[in-house]
């Protein structure tokens, strides 16, 4: 069964969605290139220099995935787990709590709202009201 989205819930889907899309491809494709910046920033964290392709690429390929809205759930998935890995290293370097080390979970928000909000799937899988909870 779908339901039609309304043009503000469509249109909020895609303001979060496309705030993750765009910072993911802007933070993927620096890695591809790596500038100097990069390249000392990722050191920094404690990463060796040829890990930054990797993690470029893994990050883009998820956003890929997350873009296309057939694989969007699992590109959600994906990015989740990549999120994951920045919050772990952001505690592991002391970072600051609301600036630094929540940044993920700032964008986890943003990624799985869009979904949440663009896909009857997904809100049936995670309902977030009490009419959801009863079936």
């Amino acid at each position: 069964m779908t339901t039609s989205i309304s043009k503000g819930r469509l249109w909020t889907a895609r303001i979060m969605s496309g705030v993750t899309i765009i910072f993911m491809l802007f933070d993927s494709i620096l890695k591809l290139f790596k500038p100097a910046q990069v390249v000392e920033g990722t050191v920094t964290l404690g990463y060796a220099e040829h890990h930054i392709m990797v993690i470029g690429i893994l990050g883009l390929l998820s956003t890929i995935l997350y873009a296309v809205p057939r694989t969007s759930f699992l590109g959600a998935l994906l990015l989740t787990g990549y999120y994951g890995g920045v919050l772990a290293t952001q505690i592991r370097m002391d970072a600051p709590l609301f600036s630094t080390i929540l940044f993920p979970v700032y964008l986890a928000v943003l990624t799985w709202g869009g979904v949440w909000l663009s896909n009857d799937k997904v809100r049936q899988l995670m309902p977030f009201t009490d009419r959801g909870l009863d079936r």
